[in-house]
């Protein structure tokens, strides 16, 4: 899980769009600039998902690889996996 800086920046942004999004209501701003940001947000979530899940997958890799005890990291990584679903 070395990762979680780079979500953590990538949260960081979404929270930034968001909030623009939000700017951009209050102003009156047509559905389809709407529309087009909150689709922006759903991929950058997506994308952000993606880290974590590549990150807990890499590290059951190596754990495997290293012989060591895999049962909480692939008990996680089906978490996340199913709740991605």
């Amino acid at each position: 899980m070395h990762k979680r800086k780079q979500v953590a920046q990538r949260v960081k942004r979404i929270h930034g769009h968001v909030h623009a999004i939000a700017e951009m209501l209050d102003e009156g701003r047509p559905y389809s600039e709407i529309v087009h940001q909150l689709s922006a947000v759903r991929a950058a979530l997506d994308g952000a998902i993606q880290v974590v899940v590549d990150d807990l997958t890499a590290d059951c890799v190596e754990r495997a690889r290293l012989k060591e005890p895999l049962d909480d990291s692939l008990t996680e990584l089906q978490a996340v996996v199913a709740r991605v679903r």
